[in-house]
């Protein structure tokens, strides 16, 4: 048994039940919808689809990183019962709560001299953040040391694949990303744009294309040409959605089709309330391991 604890944020987008079936902990983000702070629960306090219906009828939603008082305090909790901490941070291209995270530890590290903690930056997002949790997991149920599971992250993190198609430009618009007279036109023809996570952990538009079905297509065809193998691909992939189930769902058939080696069902899970502030409803992503990201 592993006298270290396994962590990790919210924004890994599993659900609290995989969480917990793999023995991961995890420090909570905080949003605020409307005029309210939320904490980023993972579903419990508002379900998913409650919180991208709410944005869909025009109330805003906002994040902030973790600070290092709020890092402060999880980690404690663990060092002051004997444990030492591996704990794994969502993409510092996203977001700045890394530096908080180190900036907490080295407080930490002159109060408990005895204690090992790391914290090593992702550089992944949503599931594909969680896909990296769950093979952490594996690997510290194998027996794996603490010092292993760090030169793993650091020599394997960008061979997380990330692919993502929004079915809307509306949240783009709203985010200043796109302009308000190339959203109106976008949605009037049904462009989705393609997005990628490169190696800097930073999202960044690659591609469009005309239509759902197109957009699913073109994310299949990502991971027949970048998957470990290709379609003797043998390992897990999971698939994270904002309020699109049911396209989340056709992708995953697609994926189970055309993957005979796969290591299990592919994992659904939602995009929870930190990333789907910015992404709004309608957003369906693709992890899996394989050819390591590009700038």
């Amino acid at each position: 048994m592993a006298n270290y604890i396994l962590s990790a944020c919210t924004t890994a987008d599993l659900s609290n039940q995989k969480f917990h079936d793999r023995n991961i902990s995890y420090l909570c983000y905080h949003y605020v919808l409307g005029d309210k702070e939320y904490v980023d629960d993972l579903g419990s306090t508002i379900s998913m689809h409650e919180f991208y219906q709410k944005m869909e009828e025009g109330i805003d939603a906002k994040t902030s990183q973790v600070s290092v008082g709020q890092y402060y305090d999880y980690f404690k909790k663990y060092l002051d019962n004997g444990n030492d901490i591996f704990h794994v941070v969502f993409s510092s291209g996203l977001s700045g709560s890394y530096n908080s995270a180190i900036q907490a530890v080295e407080m930490l590290k002159e109060e408990y001299p005895e204690r090992k903690i790391y914290v090593v930056d992702s550089l992944a997002a949503s599931s594909g953040y969680g896909l990296l949790m769950d093979k952490l997991a594996d690997l510290r149920d194998e027996g794996k040391t603490i010092e292993e599971l760090n030169e793993f992250v650091l020599n394997n993190r960008l061979r997380v694949n990330h692919w993502v198609y929004s079915t809307t430009l509306k949240y783009y618009v709203k985010g200043g990303r796109v302009s308000k007279t190339a959203g109106f036109v976008g949605n009037i023809i049904g462009i989705c744009p393609i997005i990628y996570v490169n190696k800097e952990g930073k999202l960044i538009p690659v591609e469009k294309t005309l239509g759902t079905k197109k957009a699913e297509t073109n994310l299949l065809n990502k991971m027949i040409n970048l998957a470990d193998s290709g379609l003797d691909y043998a390992d897990k992939c999971f698939i994270s959605h904002s309020d699109v189930l049911s396209q989340a769902t056709s992708l995953a058939k697609r994926i189970e089709e055309t993957f005979p080696h796969l290591k299990g069902k592919v994992e659904i899970y939602d995009i929870g309330t930190t990333i789907g502030s910015h992404t709004g409803p309608g957003t369906i992503a693709l992890f899996f391991w394989g050819k390591e990201r590009e700038k």
